[in-house]
C-alpha cells in the first residue's frame, strides 16, 4: 500500500510539472497583458519598459548560464532573447511552491488573496449542490434498477435523459425568469437573481440566494449521476454472488443493499472521485448567471482581462485537487472492496 502511495505521488508531481508548464504556456500565449495599457494616452517607451519590469515580463534567462557552454555570440544572444517565457515560467514556478501565486494586473491583489476570498462561497455552494446530487441519485438510480422496464424506471430515464442533455445556461437562466421574474410579476414569493450586494453574513438571505444555483446544479448532476448508478446495479444484480443470496433465503432488502450496492459503488465512486476537484474551481456558467462570487466566477473575469496570474492560480488549485483526489479514490477501494489491493 505505502509503496503504491509513494509511487503514484511521484507521478503526482510529474503530472502537475507538465500540467503547469502547459497551462503557463497556453494563458501567455492567448493574451498580452500590455494589451491594456496600448491605448493609454501619454505613455512612453520607457513606462511601458518600467510596467514590464513590474509584472515580471522582462526577465531572460541569466546570461551566464549560457556561456559557459561555448557557443557561439550570435547563438548566445538568439537563445537569451528567446528565453523569457522558460524564464518566467521558472520565476513563477518558484513562487508557487512557497505559497506565493503572484500579484493581479487588474486588481493589484495577491492572487492567494483572491483566492481565498472566492473560495469558501464556491465549497459552500459546490458542497451543498453535490450532497443534495448524491443522496437523490442514489436513491433515484437505486428506485429505477430495481424496478427495471416499469412506468416509474421509464418516466426516471426520460426525465434523466432530458435533464443530461439540457444545456446548463438553459437552465439557469429558465429557472431565473419563472422563480425570479415570473413570480415578482404574479405577485408571488420570488427568489433573488443573484445581485452583487447582499449581505453574505445574514443566514436567509445567503439561504435565498443559493436556491436557484444549487437547484441548476443539481438538475445537471442528478440526471447523469443516476444513470450511472442504475447501470451499475443493474450489472451487479444479473452476477452469480447475487443469485446465491437470494437462494439463501435473504430478503430483497438485504441483498440490495448489504451485497449489491457495495460493489456497484465502485464505477459511482470514481466518478464522484474525479468531481470533487473540480468543487474548487466552482461553476464557471452557473455563478456568472446568478453573480455568485466563487472561483468560477473569478476565473471568468480575470480570464477575460488577460490576467493570467489568477487564471495560473485557479488552474494550479484544481489541477492539484484533481491529482490527489485520483489518488484518494484508488485508495477508497480498498475500503469499500476488500478483494482489491494495491500493489
Amino acid at each position: 500500500m505505502w509503496a503504491y502511495i509513494f509511487r503514484r505521488f511521484l507521478q503526482a508531481l510529474f503530472t502537475l510539472f507538465i500540467i503547469t508548464i502547459v497551462c503557463f504556456i497556453l494563458t501567455r500565449l492567448s493574451s498580452d497583458p500590455m494589451a491594456q495599457y496600448a491605448n493609454r494616452p501619454g505613455l512612453t517607451s520607457e513606462d511601458k519598459v518600467r510596467i514590464r519590469r513590474q509584472l515580471g515580463l522582462d526577465k531572460t534567462i541569466p546570461p551566464q548560464w549560457i556561456q559557459w557552454m561555448g557557443l557561439p555570440p550570435e547563438t548566445e544572444k538568439k537563445i537569451i532573447d528567446n528565453s523569457g517565457l522558460p524564464a518566467q515560467y521558472f520565476s513563477w514556478l518558484g513562487l508557487a511552491l512557497k505559497g506565493e501565486l503572484g500579484t493581479s494586473f487588474f486588481s493589484k491583489q495577491p492572487v492567494s488573496k483572491l483566492i481565498a476570498e472566492r473560495l469558501p462561497m464556491t465549497l459552500l455552494l459546490m458542497a451543498t449542490a453535490q450532497t443534495i446530487t448524491v443522496l437523490i441519485a442514489l436513491g433515484l438510480g437505486i428506485v429505477s434498477a430495481t424496478k427495471q422496464y416499469s412506468l416509474t424506471d421509464n418516466i426516471i430515464t426520460t426525465l434523466s435523459f432530458i435533464g443530461y442533455s439540457m444545456p446548463i445556461f438553459f437552465i439557469a437562466l429558465g429557472l431565473m425568469l419563472i422563480f425570479a421574474v415570473k413570480f415578482k410579476a404574479w405577485g408571488l414569493p420570488y427568489l433573488p437573481t443573484g445581485a452583487d450586494v447582499w449581505n453574505r453574513r445574514d443566514a436567509t438571505e445567503l439561504i435565498s440566494h443559493m436556491v436557484l444555483p444549487v437547484t441548476c446544479l443539481v438538475l445537471i448532476q442528478t440526471a447523469g449521476y443516476a444513470r450511472y448508478v442504475r447501470s451499475s446495479i443493474l450489472e451487479v444484480l444479473g452476477l452469480d454472488y447475487i443469485r446465491t443470496a437470494r437462494a439463501k433465503g435473504l430478503t430483497e432488502r438485504t441483498v440490495l443493499y448489504k451485497h449489491a450496492l457495495r460493489n456497484a459503488a465502485l464505477p459511482f465512486i470514481t466518478i464522484l472521485g474525479l468531481d470533487i476537484p473540480y468543487l474548487l474551481g466552482g461553476a464557471l456558467v452557473t455563478e456568472s448567471v446568478y453573480a455568485w462570487p466563487g472561483m468560477g466566477r473569478l476565473f471568468w473575469e480575470y480570464a477575460q482581462r488577460g490576467d493570467y496570474p489568477v487564471v495560473l492560480g485557479v488552474l494550479l488549485i484544481v489541477s492539484t485537487a484533481v491529482v490527489v483526489f485520483s489518488i484518494l479514490t484508488d485508495i477508497m477501494y480498498t475500503f469499500i472492496d476488500p478483494r482489491i489491493r494495491l500493489g
